[in-house]
């Protein structure tokens, strides 16, 4: 079934100014009861249909291990929906969307549920008139991927008829290494098509990083120097300043570098370092995003320059917090890392020689996530060392969270008869500069996925080279313990070392 708005014969398809509106469909979640579903998704849908970006005839259909009943699930989803959304919360809207909202209760290998799933989404097919199209969105842990597409195969949900479309939502991380990864890619192809299947980011749903696009592309200021002649090196950061939460059963098998560097911090990599692509069609990013990752090269000396830590007990915004090993159900001799730094090299003409350092952590002083990238020093200056004593280099500095927006810190003369220079910084924050609030990550990629955009959605071959890019250094680290860093400080200091080695230091965000 065709939107009203794709097939609105005055509309000129090139125009997306206007909101596009996604075929009538269900979204299908499995492990609709938890975190994620809570705190993200639900709020999401509430405010795609608060904004009018949801077509009439739409389906939310949850499936979970809890003995609810209709009533329960539609409770649990409008409290999820009042706390998370951005938007502001009307009755009205949430009225219209409760009519369309069920609940299947059910383990995943339970085959008697599935089946009543398969026939629930039947039955909504014909009274909701979704055309037979669904989304199926897995917010389940890593390890139940296998059993629940299985059990999607098995019933016949993953197959469509006529011009329907189904698709599939896996959320991160795709696998723990390239083996389990490209095992888990054939077993998704198999059960759909390699079209239908959405591995999800939530980095690239958001607004500050696709903002890399009009910042580089649609401006003559920044494309000129975008390149080794000019940049002397690249940081991205991803701090946290929570801790392991509720997550220790996962967190322990998976540690920082599987949870954020595989691919959150990869993926930022690769969309500041692409090269212009010729359209912004999903396929044409993704080949530029392909090549970045397959020029990626580690460092020779790994023990220099990839470094792990694990935090202890310190102090955060005035209060002590408990040390990694001290946290619920965490062993006492675990080695996973809650901290990791790599400085790696892409080999391509426009960056040869210029380092990017990446870093995450939890439990650092505070959240934020940016893309700094660091000019080199004039080659000249024409003034007296004294004069020029607080000047640094200047900084392109792009923050993805929270207080999104651009920096440009550069040189300028302190006001006076001396000759001094000093680092300024000019700002753009986008919730000054724009009335519309910014949209939710998972705003966008719902949306998306009902549309099927693939544009910022990872495929098989950027999921595997960056597995082939991390598995050295998880090798590696196998055989190390990780450096202990307080809580509350910016890592262990041998993540210091590790850039005062080039005669570089990190950027405090």
């Amino acid at each position: 079934m065709a939107s009203t708005v794709n097939s609105n014969p005055l509309r000129d398809p090139r125009d997306r100014r206007l909101p596009r509106l996604p075929d009538a469909s269900a979204l299908v979640v499995f492990g609709v009861t938890g975190d994620l579903s809570r705190k993200k998704l639900i709020p999401a849908v509430y405010d795609l249909a608060n904004r009018g970006l949801l077509p009439p005839g739409f389906v939310l259909l949850g499936f979970a291990r809890r003995d609810w009943g209709h009533g329960d699930f539609a409770d649990f989803a409008r409290e999820s929906a009042e706390k998370g959304a951005r938007t502001p919360f009307r009755a009205e809207v949430w009225d219209r969307l409760e009519s369309s909202i069920r609940f299947v209760p059910g383990s995943f290998d339970d085959d008697v549920a599935f089946d009543t799933l398969c026939s629930t989404l039947q039955e909504l097919d014909r009274s909701h008139g979704i055309g037979g199209n669904a989304a199926f969105y897995l917010s389940v842990p890593p390890s139940a991927f296998p059993v629940v597409l299985k059990q999607m195969q098995r019933t016949g949900l993953a197959g469509t008829g006529g011009d329907a479309w189904r698709r599939v939502v896996i959320e991160k991380p795709f696998g723990h290494d390239l083996d389990s990864a490209r095992e888990l890619n054939s077993l998704v192809d198999d059960v759909f098509t390699p079209a239908g299947v959405y591995r999800i980011d939530h980095y690239l749903g958001k607004e500050t990083v696709q903002n890399l696009f009009a910042l580089r592309f649609a401006n003559t200021l920044f494309e000129p120097i975008w390149n080794s002649q000019f940049v002397d090196s690249v940081q991205i950061t991803m701090a946290e300043d929570v801790g392991i939460g509720t997550r220790a059963g996962f967190y322990d098998e998976t540690g920082a570098a599987r949870d954020v560097l595989q691919n959150h911090l990869l993926q930022l990599l690769a969309l500041t370092a692409m090269e212009e692509p010729v359209s912004f069609s999903a396929e044409t990013i993704r080949t530029e995003k392909i090549k970045v990752l397959r020029a990626v090269s580690l460092p020779d000396d790994l023990s220099r320059y990839a470094v792990r830590g694990q935090y202890e007990q310190g102090w955060l915004a005035g209060e002590r917090v408990a040390g990694y090993l001290d946290e619920k159900d965490i062993p006492p001799d675990s080695r996973t890392e809650t901290y990791a730094a790599v400085r790696l090299g892409i080999e391509t003409r426009r960056w040869a020689g210029v380092p990017f350092y990446l870093r995450t952590g939890k439990r650092l002083p505070r959240r934020v996530t940016e893309i700094a990238i660091v000019f080199k020093k004039a080659p000249h200056l024409p003034f007296d060392q004294t004069d020029t004593a607080e000047l640094g280099n200047n900084q392109l500095v792009i923050r993805v969270q929270p207080d999104e927006g651009v920096t440009l810190k550069f040189g300028s003369k302190v006001p006076g008869s001396a000759m001094e220079v000093r680092d300024v910084a000019m700002d753009f924050l986008f919730g000054e500069a724009f009335t519309e609030a910014l949209p939710e990550a998972y705003e966008r990629l719902i949306l998306d996925v009902l549309l099927g955009d693939a544009t910022l959605f990872p495929n098989n071959a950027e999921v595997e080279e960056s597995w082939r890019i991390i598995d050295p250094l998880e090798e590696h680290w196998a055989t190390t313990t990780p450096y202990r860093y307080r809580a509350g400080s910016w890592g262990p200091s041998a993540a210091d070392e590790m850039l005062a080695a080039d005669d570089r230091r990190w950027r405090r965000p």
